[in-house]
């Protein structure tokens, strides 16, 4: 387990080609918008490989990616050719990048003759409360990291000397937390220390040692005090 100080952000968008529908077997009457799709996933693709290569990448942060996470086709039926066809993309975006470039990156992806039948849309959290209210906000969640001579840091980095007897490396999430509202967007200076395993988060093997969550008490427990500590030197 180590203090970490930051992570990368996200945005969730979707991406729809529209076709013309119609039946199976005279398809060639129609316009098919899956096959309209196809290049633009394409070049998601080959975007992701690039900045596996380093394109984007930031020291502390890691690399950016992106990612086809769903996709949904509106056809009359099984004997129908879609008129419509969309795709869903979680895209992980480093400090490296502003937000307007990542949108203008993926538009840019979408081939110039089909410019005008696939557009490109940022999601929006828009269910209603248990009142009925309803307040649209963004799935664009800012990336963040704290300096590592802030106090909250370093502040975690004696706790951990002074229970364990080891300094360790500062590090970031791979994955985003709700530190991209109170961190990201609300400028809130924060920190994370938990037991587990990252590498297991929403998978069927997720799991947390019993000897790492008395450990993280341990840490929760004397913190306060060396925070208090260390904002006072």
């Amino acid at each position: 387990m180590q203090v970490y100080r930051g992570h990368k952000g996200r945005v969730e968008l979707k991406i729809t080609a529209t076709g013309r529908s119609a039946h199976a077997a005279s398809h060639y009457l129609g316009d098919n918008a899956v096959y309209k799709m196809m290049a633009t996933i394409t070049q998601i693709r080959e975007l992701d490989r690039r900045m596996r290569f380093g394109m984007g990448h930031h020291p502390a942060q890691g690399y950016p990616s992106i990612a086809v996470t769903d996709v949904s086709a509106r056809t009359a039926s099984l004997n129908a050719v879609p008129d419509q066809f969309t795709i869903y993309l979680d895209r992980r975006i480093t400090s490296n990048e502003p937000r307007d470039e990542v949108i203008r990156q993926i538009e840019g992806l979408i081939p110039d003759y089909l410019q005008d039948e696939i557009h490109v849309e940022e999601l929006f959290y828009d269910a209603p409360s248990y009142t009925g209210f309803v307040f649209p906000v963004s799935k664009f969640y800012p990336p963040w990291l704290l300096d590592d001579a802030h106090p909250l840091a370093q502040a975690g980095q004696r706790t951990i000397e002074s229970l364990w007897g080891e300094k360790r490396a500062l590090g970031t999430w791979d994955f985003s937390t709700n530190g991209t509202y109170w961190a990201g967007k609300a400028g809130i200076p924060s920190i994370g220390f938990g037991p587990g395993d990252e590498k297991f988060a929403h998978t069927i093997l997720e799991q947390v040692p019993l000897d790492e969550v008395v450990a993280a008490t341990e840490f929760y427990a004397l913190f306060p005090g060396m925070l208090s500590k260390q904002v006072d030197r």
